[in-house]
């Protein structure tokens, strides 16, 4: 099993802590960032950042979909993981400072993949689609933090 990983990430127009807040905010504002691909959404303990348990089902294609039960912690500052236990699916959240009131979010995926054929085109072709489900995750947080 080869690990795989898809990345993403942008720069949006507000502060650093404003952002972490946002996508730390699992009872609030965060089921509004996800797009069609996240279905089921439900957050089971707690609901800001570290300590929270929040689940969702994962359509990553037509035919794969994950059902997630993610843990969530905060290792470092302006850093958010959350640990799927039905998997070894690992993502990492950083928000970093990227000049005058703007941020740069970082979204690093990872998972065990499949070994043999399936494993070379899911390590090929999974990257990027996860990415794109990612890119619109972004491209609504940034919606959301620079409108208000």
């Amino acid at each position: 099993m080869a690990q795989v990983e898809a990345t993403t990430e942008r720069v949006v127009a507000a502060d650093p802590e404003k952002v972490f807040d946002t996508i730390a905010d699992y009872s609030g504002s965060r089921a509004k960032l996800l797009p069609a691909h996240f279905s089921e959404y439900e957050v089971r303990e707690g609901g800001d950042g570290e300590g929270t348990l929040v689940h969702w089902k994962l359509q990553a294609t037509s035919k794969r979909v994950r059902d997630c039960l993610l843990e969530v912690t905060e290792p470092t500052d302006g850093e958010l993981v959350e640990k799927d236990r039905n998997s070894s699916m690992v993502t990492v959240w950083r928000v970093t400072p990227a000049g005058e009131g703007r941020s740069r979010v970082v979204v690093t995926t990872t998972w065990n993949g499949a070994g043999g054929i399936g494993g070379f085109f899911e390590k090929t072709f999974a990257p990027k689609g996860l990415g794109r489900i990612y890119d619109a995750v972004l491209a609504n947080l940034a919606t959301e933090v620079e409108s208000a």
